[in-house]
This record gives structure tokens, sequence and C-alpha cells, in this order.
């Protein structure tokens, strides 16, 4: 049976019924069982399969989250993280008994804890990461490499309790590995606070295993999976550590541990660093081959139960493993590291029938062990990973280990800077920090100088604009607008990288994308206004005023202006965001499904809704750019003939209207392939008009039909949406705190 007690004001689960037992219940005894189980354990219900859509992010937020969010934001600075910390280290030498603390510490519990939820980050999409503290909902809650962590979580619970809305889950799931190092003699470099909960598992969805994963990132062979997803097996944090396919080959596993960490944006130095400092504490735990039970997701009612013995403890079954990782498993020190290269190691089969690793001893020498538990149980023998023997076999990460093992200041200075760099990358820019005592702004998080001093005067920048578009044949409309959507639609609202502050859009990778060839001539025309306001006006101003104010010239309503952008001096932090939408699905009707989980996942990276989105991308269609084009705000009929020439088959008038809709609802279409280019497009039966297969998506799927009735059925609701979204992409990454915005 399950008995709920009370104490110290906080609800526990004590569990006192094997698996068999709870079979007995009625399925519908079952299923009460385990919402009880779930809402005591965890503050929000989880769900097995959340939709794909549900947006997890303050801007597409439906209003009841958004509150919720923002009252999230609000509290957060209110909340000393100092005070946490302090309050996680009392409660790590309090072993209770539903899962004893291994010698006595949660310490290096809490560090796993903080590695899976941080290391599941990938910069090919933004994904994973703490933010969001989707580790407590599936699919991430029933990895197999977050075997155990509910218990961590729910230890946790009080710490949470206590401080309420200001500490999120994603935050304290951080202070806890922070507070852990710390007390046990490790450097702390600083904490960036903020991290906004995820009311559901929605966002990581992606990261598998599921459909949505499988259309988006498959992975045809488990351990050979590739970029996009962060990990080379579903449900790993980054690499098998019994070897690569499970072979204990230490040189293979090497060269996945290298691959596999830089698509978490890790060097060599913090790879080796974080490795290592993840491994001065603890142990794994593979007591027998019996296993760790049944998932969350297979029995929320007991999960994990552990299959060896009494399943916690001295018989806990996590990884599979079994051994401690040095002799002093709650000290940080270098002895990790001494041991690698002070022993010989032998391959051979741990308790829980896995590959793993001891040292070899000289005649007359004592293997290396651990202390367990009040000294209860015999001591655990001191072992390796086939991937820590790796960091040997490997000529770049042995000399970091032996630099390492050399000198602790140096260990400590890497080590405590990745781990930060670990915790931190998905939170975006310094300015998203709640806490003022965050860390100066690293290179990771792509620090953009102050805005000028003085701003210009932007109503006669704006006059200065509006004469360029009197004088203009109708070009510099598509071209301006253009320029603005190409800048804006770079920002990711899964780590808040991208957006135009900063214009990164005149430099390299950016400026040579295919997408944007022909930008750099909306930036020549625009180079005399930025030559006569000087250093006033960033070139990131007078792009987003110039796509303004094209688009009120050509017919849309007036638009707000938010000034005090600044200019990047380089192109860092746009290797990863090339735009995911360009027009070009190939083949839509054979692999509808596919492409339109394509197109929605990228419009919810993107931070519109799915209106939002399909109002700018019928802006494009209407004035978009009409030379040398490629994108989504290019005139569809431009792509007909290569414009080496000035004689153009189509008007070069620009009106914003709801034009796209009306024509999408009124043609029938047909695959065509422009003869000169061979780009394939849509064209209308009988007539010139051509669309993008991403336009004729939005016949295909009954949400966007919907909108696209809409809209063109009122071109007043079309252009009022276009407005608000226009604003909203051109001031997104204008950030104020976690929620904030300079712009509100």
């Amino acid at each position: 049976m399950v008995i709920v007690t009370m104490f110290s004001s906080t609800v526990m689960v004590t569990m006192f019924s094997s698996s068999v037992m709870v079979t007995k219940f009625s399925s519908a005894m079952r299923t009460i069982l385990c919402l009880v189980f779930l809402r005591i354990l965890y503050p929000v219900s989880a769900l097995p399969y959340p939709s794909p859509q549900a947006p997890n992010y303050l801007p597409g937020y439906p209003d009841e989250w958004a509150f919720i969010t923002r009252q999230q934001g609000e509290a957060a600075p209110k909340v000393d993280y100092k005070e946490v910390m302090k309050d996680v280290v009392e409660l790590m030498t309090n072993s209770r008994d539903f899962w004893p603390a291994d010698n006595g510490n949660y310490g290096p519990l809490f560090i796993r804890l903080t590695w899976h939820n941080t290391g599941s980050y990938r910069t090919s999409d933004g994904r994973g990461g703490a933010d969001g503290a989707r580790q407590r909902f599936e699919p991430e809650r029933s990895w197999a490499d977050n075997t155990n962590l509910d218990k961590a979580r729910a230890l946790l619970w009080p710490v949470k309790q206590k401080y309420g809305q200001g500490l999120s889950w994603g935050d304290l799931f951080v202070l806890a590995g922070n507070a852990a190092f710390e007390s046990m003699g490790g450097p702390y470099f600083g904490f960036c606070g903020g991290r906004i909960d995820a009311d559901d598992g929605s966002e990581s969805v992606q990261l598998g295993p599921s459909p949505e994963q499988e259309v988006l990132m498959p992975c045809k062979v488990a351990g050979k999976c590739q970029e996009p997803l962060g990990a080379n097996a579903i449900g790993l944090i980054y690499v098998n550590p019994e070897g690569h396919m499970g072979i204990p080959d230490p040189v293979a596993s090497a060269r996945h541990i290298r691959e596999v960490f830089a698509r978490m944006d890790m060097n060599d130095t913090e790879t080796v660093a974080l490795i290592g400092g993840g491994h001065t504490f603890g142990g794994t735990h593979g007591a027998c081959p019996a296993g760790a039970g049944p998932s969350p997701r297979e029995d929320p009612v007991n999960p994990w139960p552990g299959l060896c013995g009494s399943g916690k403890g001295y018989d806990a079954f996590t990884s599979g493993f079994e051994f401690a990782f040095t002799t002093h498993p709650t000290t940080f020190d270098v002895e990790y590291f001494n041991n690698l290269i002070n022993f010989d190691w032998q391959v051979h089969v741990g308790p829980g029938g896995r590959f793993q690793w001891k040292p070899i001893l000289s005649e007359g020498m004592d293997s290396p062990t651990a202390p367990t538990n009040d000294g209860r149980y015999p001591r655990r023998y001191v072992g390796a990973l086939t991937s820590d023997i790796a960091l040997t076999k490997d000529e770049a990460y042995k000399k970091l280990v032996e630099l390492y093992a050399s000198d602790h200041k140096l260990f400590n200075h890497a080590w405590s800077h990745a781990w930060y760099k670990l915790t931190t990358r998905d939170m975006g820019p310094r300015s998203r920090c709640s806490n003022d005592d965050a860390p100066p702004p690293q290179w990771f998080q792509y620090p953009l100088p102050d805005p000028p001093a003085q701003l210009a005067d932007f109503e006669e920048v704006k006059h200065k604009l509006v004469e360029v578009l009197d004088d203009d044949t109708g070009e510099a409309i598509g071209m301006f607008t253009r320029l603005a959507w190409q800048c804006s639609s770079t920002f990711r609202s899964t780590d808040y990288l991208g957006g135009c502050n900063g214009a990164r859009i005149r430099f390299s990778p950016q400026k040579d994308w295919a997408v944007n060839i022909n930008v750099v001539s909306a930036i020549d025309t625009l180079e005399p206004i930025k030559e006569e306001f000087g250093e006033n006006l960033s070139w990131a101003d007078l792009i987003i005023l110039a796509g303004n104010t094209a688009l009120e010239k050509a017919g849309g309503k007036s638009l707000k202006f938010c000034g005090g952008r600044t200019d990047a001096t380089d192109g860092k932090g746009s290797e990863h965001l090339h735009p995911k939408i360009t027009g070009k699905f190939t083949e839509p009707l054979v692999q509808l499904k596919d492409s339109m989980v394509q197109l929605k996942d990228s419009i919810g990276i993107l931070s519109l809704t799915q209106r939002e989105f399909a109002a700018l991308n019928g802006a494009g269609y209407a004035v978009g750019d009409l030379r040398d084009c490629d994108g989504l705000f290019c005139r569809r009929n431009s792509f007909q003939t290569a414009v080496a020439n000035s004689e153009r088959p189509y008007s070069t008038t620009s009106n914003l209207s709801n034009i796209f809709f009306l024509t999408l609802l009124s043609e029938r279409w047909d695959k065509y392939t422009i003869p000169d280019t061979g780009k394939e497009m849509y064209k209308a039966r009988g007539k010139d008009h051509l669309m993008l297969p991403t336009d004729f998506l939005f016949l295909l799927d009954p949400e966007l039909l919907a909108i696209v009735q809409d809209f063109a059925a009122d071109n007043d609701l079309f252009l009022s949406v276009v407005a608000s979204a226009w604003t909203k992409l051109s001031n997104v990454d204008r950030f104020k705190g976690p929620t904030g915005n300079v712009c509100d």
C-alpha cells in the first residue's frame, strides 16, 4: 500500500508495497494513486506526451501562463540565493530512510542532478538545459541517465516549499549542485538566477524519444546519433560511459566524447575539467544485474524501486556500474586525475553486468577503497569508466589530465568557469540574470557594448528614411523590410540567442548565409544615414527603424519604435542561428507530416505564435524584396527570372495587404520548377502567381488554414497582427531580467 505521512511541514510518500502488490489495485485506483503521488512530489503534473506546439516561453504563453511566469520573474529577485544554498547544505547531511545518503552526504547526488539538468543543452537548436526544469516531466524524467533523480528532486522539495514562487525549480536544481561543490571544498565562480519553470515537458519532446524527435532529428542507430541531437544515444546526457556502442574501447570513447561535448559548445579544456570535477565526488551504483526497475513512465507510483536487495543504499542500482571514483568521495581534490595517471587499468565486468575498470595492483599493494555509510557495509573499491580511461588515451586530453593533476589552482579555475558555463549556457545574455551579484558577462554570453550614451533623434532619422523611400522606384521598401526581418528572425526562444540587437547580420557567418543574399544592398543604401548620425545611431536601431518605416510607407499601421540597441564588433554567437524556415521544404505532399512538424517547431523556436508567423509571412509576400532575393521576405514572382536587367514580369508596387491569403485561397496550385534556377515552387493553374513550399503548407494544415481564412476575410485584422508581431520580434531580444523587456 501507499502511506502518506506528514513531517516538518513536508509531504513525504513512503512506499511499502512491491510492484506485485500494486498490480492488485484496479486500473482506476492505480491511476488515482499515480496522480496523488505525482502531485505530492511535484507541484506541476507531468503529461506523458504534451502537445509539441504548446509554448514554454513568455512570448508565446497563453495569458494565464504568462501571468504565472511573470509572477515567477517578479518574485525571483526577492530570493536570497545564498540563503537557499545554506538550506541545501543543511539538508545534504540529513540522511533520509527512503533514500539514504552515500557517506551521509547527498552532495554527490545533487551534483549529478545539476549536471543532468544542464548537460542536456545542445547548440543546434538551443534546447535542453536547466531553464524550465523540464527534467520533472516526460520524456526527460524517464531517461535512463536520470535514474533515481526523482529521489533528489523529492529531497529538495522542503527548500522549494520554503521559498515558494520566487525560487524556480530550475534555479534550485543549479543551486543544489553549486552548494554541494562549495560545501565539499570546490571552487565557486557564481550563479545567474532567473530560470522560469515550464508548465510541461513539451520543449523536451524534441530531445526524444518521441515521434516529433524522429521526424526532426532521427537517430537510426542508438549510440550513433548525429547532430542536431546533443547526445549520441537518446536518453543519455552525453556518451555511453561503458564505451561507444557498449564496447570498452577508450580510444573510440575519446573520439565520441570530443564530438558530443562539442555539441554542448565545450572545448577540450572544459570537457576534461567537467568530467574530472564531476568524478571527484561520489561513485556509481550497480549492485546486481537485476536493474533499477520500471521508469516513472512505466510505473509512476513506484519508479525505479531497485531490484537488488532493498533497492537503496548499498543495494542501489542507478547506472549499473559499481565503484567509487576516489578514496575521498565527499572532498574536492585532484585524486581523480592522479589515479588515472598513476595506475594502470584493466577492464572487467562489475556486479551490475557492465564493463568497468579497476587498477592493476603491484604485489603487496592494497586496492584503493572508499568508505560506505556508517561503516556498516564493506568499503567500496575505486574504479573508473571507459569514458574516464579515454582521457588518458587521447594526447590532448592526457596533457590536460596531467596538467590538472599537478596544478590544483589551475584545475579550480578551469572547473569553476566550465561549470558556470554548463549551468548558464541556456540562459542567454547576462542581462537576463535576476541577481545583481551574478558574474560579469562571459564570452559564451556574447556580451554587447553599451548602447550610445546619447541616442540619435529617431524622428529625424525616420525623416531621412522617408526621403529615401520617396525617391525610390519601389525597391527600398522590400530591401528594408527584408533586412530587418533577416536580422530579427535569428532569435531563438530556446536559449535566448540571436535577434537584431548587435546587428550581427553585417558580419560572418550571417552575411554569408545563402538566405541573406544581397542584404548588403540594403545596408549600403542605409550607409549615408548611418554616417550622418554617427555613433549616436547604432546599426541595429537603424535596421529596425528602416523596417518599421518601410512597413508604414507600404500601408501598414503605425509602429512603436524602441531605440537603444547597440552594435556587436563581430559575428560571434551566430554559428548555430541559421534560419530554419526559408521556404524550402522538399516534397511537402509526400512528406506533409514531416514538413508540418518542421514548420511548427521552427515557429515555436522563433517565439512567435502560428498566427503571428502567418501574418509576417503574408507581409513578406506582399512587400518583400524584389531582386536577388531568398527567404520569406521576397516577392514570390521575383523568383521567376534572373533579374540581370530591369525587365520584370511583375509589379514593383509595394502595398501591404492580405493579398497573400486571398491569392492562396482563390487559386489551384501545382508543383513548378523555375527553368533558370531549378528552384521548386508552386504555380497557380493557368496563371503566373507563384508560392513557396512553405506557403503551400498553409493550405494543408487545419490550424494554419483557419488563420489564412481569417486574414483573407479581414484585412484590418491582418494589418493589426502584422504590427504587433513585427514589434514583438523586433524587441524580443531587449532583455531586462528573466521576463522583463526594456521596451515594455
